[in-house]
């Protein structure tokens, strides 16, 4: 399939989340029967290692930080296990946690986490963690990060369907004024016990959830960063390091991947990124792109960013994509102690 063929099929189920069309396939309809019965293989394989446990991460991190540069800055995670933390033991592991010692350290101000995030929630359960997170009119957060998709894909939800979800809760964060940022479906093709041909169906299905989700959150004013092939050739290269225990979850070290990934674009929503890494870089490739084929780009490049630049076009919104470089996150921070009740 083109890039081309790929936008547009992106475009078909953003718009069919927008205007409520009906459910567009992921994979095509001969492919399902065979796809259901290596799906319930593949699950028997992976729950079968699961450590239900998630550690809880929620405090102030960088309580080092000089608070005479500011009150803390406040960081929601919603989402599904990848967003919880699900598969390491130490809060200091989880990605909020690393989001938030990160963010700490480049704002140089204390950072309160709450991750209301849930194992083995797809996107129709972000309307109610939004509800949790904007419970306090007082206490919006700053900035929220979302990682949903692969539960919606696994669960075979229509794309249209979890796209529309996911830009609702987008527009109810962005209304209610906080930054958003998401990052996308997961490359499900890489997972050890998943075998071809699902292999191939999941890589797909994955990157086509992923760019439709890119264009639905940029649409309502949110950037994403796309964890699909940042989860892909790093984790099908070094699974023993980057996969946990249960072949499915990401390790300590996946989770610290995946968290240098989405730092720079945390930063740079709450205007803590470098001014000049905000403009188009050609040398990295970047680019002011229609969404569209912005998002199909960054569904197949570890790392990418997608954020808006002209959502007012006359043709159609287009979106700034960005290759940020990599910095260190730093070191992990002992968890907080629990708030008193």
């Amino acid at each position: 399939m083109t890039q081309t063929s790929r936008a547009r099929v992106a475009r078909r189920i953003a718009a069919g989340a927008a205007y409520g069309g009906g459910g567009i396939g992921l994979v095509g309809v001969a492919a399902v029967g065979l796809l259901l019965a290596e799906v319930q293989l593949a699950r028997r394989h992976v729950l079968g290692g699961t450590d239900p446990y998630v550690p809880y991460a929620d405090g102030v991190y960088g309580l080092a930080c000089d608070t005479a540069a500011g009150p803390a800055l406040m960081l929601a995670m919603l989402g599904d296990s990848t967003a919880a933390g699900q598969g390491v033991h130490r809060a200091g592991q989880t990605p909020g946690a690393l989001l938030a010692s990160g963010l700490a350290a480049v704002a140089e101000r204390p950072v309160r986490l709450r991750n209301v995030a849930v194992p083995g929630a797809r996107s129709d359960d972000l309307d109610r963690q939004a509800g949790l997170v904007l419970q306090d009119a007082d206490q919006v957060p700053d900035v929220c990060v979302i990682m949903i998709g692969a539960n919606d894909v696994t669960h075979r939800m229509p794309p249209t369907l979890s796209v529309r979800h996911l830009s609702a809760a987008v527009r109810r964060l962005r209304t209610a004024g906080a930054e958003v940022v998401v990052g996308t479906c997961p490359d499900l093709g890489t997972i050890e016990p998943v075998q071809q041909p699902l292999r191939w169906l999941a890589r797909r299905a994955s990157r086509q959830l992923a760019a439709a989700q890119t264009i639905g959150v940029v649409e309502q004013g949110g950037r994403t960063v796309s964890l699909g092939d940042l989860l892909g050739p790093e984790f099908a290269a070094r699974p023993r390091e980057l996969f946990g225990p249960d072949n499915y979850h990401p390790s300590a070290e996946g989770y610290a991947t995946a968290a240098m990934a989405v730092l720079p674009t945390v930063c740079a929503a709450l205007g803590l990124w470098p001014a000049e890494e905000e403009r188009p870089d050609i040398s990295r490739r970047e680019d002011i792109l229609p969404v569209a084929r912005a998002a199909v780009e960054a569904a197949s490049e570890a790392g990418t960013e997608v954020t808006p630049a002209a959502p007012a076009a006359p043709r159609g919104p287009w979106a700034l994509l960005k290759r940020r470089r990599r910095r260190r996150v730093p070191e992990e921070e002992p968890a907080p102690a629990a708030p008193s009740a």
